[in-house]
């Protein structure tokens, strides 16, 4: 499994950058990893995104295109095995959509990932929602595992951190991670209903 993925990684720095090329994955049966640059039917899932990181601006206050965000993050959040009205709650109840937040703490972009998060992610722009909503919903995934599928924890660790919620073991007693968990999951059902 290492060699197959080091072959595919030096495949992809020996071929030309293909502007707006996707790469689609899918696993068979027996565990072979099948990669193809269209979608030939739903059984395979967007592994990696290639070409332009910018987003179309809605105008003003620094928003992004609601109807380009809402394809994206469906999208993205489906080839992660993410339920996408989860991470359009998180947005929501972190920004709003404004790719320009920042956060009193330092948070930054539409899902207000802090400078330590984004550089462990590799997310060099944080105020480009495509890289924001990226990281964020691998930082989503990391926290999942991280609480074995306990998404009231991995929500409360987007929040205030992982730390916090195993020093408490489980959402920590501060009043804004309570307020943050509530509306979360609020809007993660509200989102869920017309999904």
């Amino acid at each position: 499994m290492v060699q197959l993925s080091r072959l595919f990684i030096l495949s992809f720095l020996l071929l030309p950058v293909v502007s707006g090329a996707d790469i689609y994955r899918f696993v068979d049966g027996d565990g072979v990893i099948h990669f193809s640059n269209t979608q030939p039917d739903e059984k395979f899932t967007l592994y990696l995104r290639e070409g332009r990181k910018t987003a179309p601006r809605a105008p003003g206050a620094g928003l992004v295109d609601p109807s380009w965000m809402t394809g994206y993050v469906d999208r993205f959040s489906r080839a992660n095995d993410l339920p996408p009205a989860l991470v359009h709650a998180i947005i929501k109840a972190e920004s709003n959509g404004k790719r320009n937040a920042v956060s009193p703490k330092g948070a930054k972009g539409v899902m207000q990932l802090m400078p330590f998060t984004s550089k462990r992610l590799r997310v060099s722009d944080p105020f480009d929602p495509i890289e924001n909503i990226e990281g964020g919903i691998k930082y989503i995934k990391e926290l999942l595992v991280t609480f074995e599928g306990d998404l009231t924890n991995a929500i409360a660790a987007y929040n205030a951190g992982p730390a916090a919620v195993r020093k408490y073991g489980g959402v920590p007693p501060y009043k804004e991670t309570r307020l943050y968990v509530r509306r979360v999951m609020d809007l993660y059902r509200q989102y869920s209903a017309v999904e």
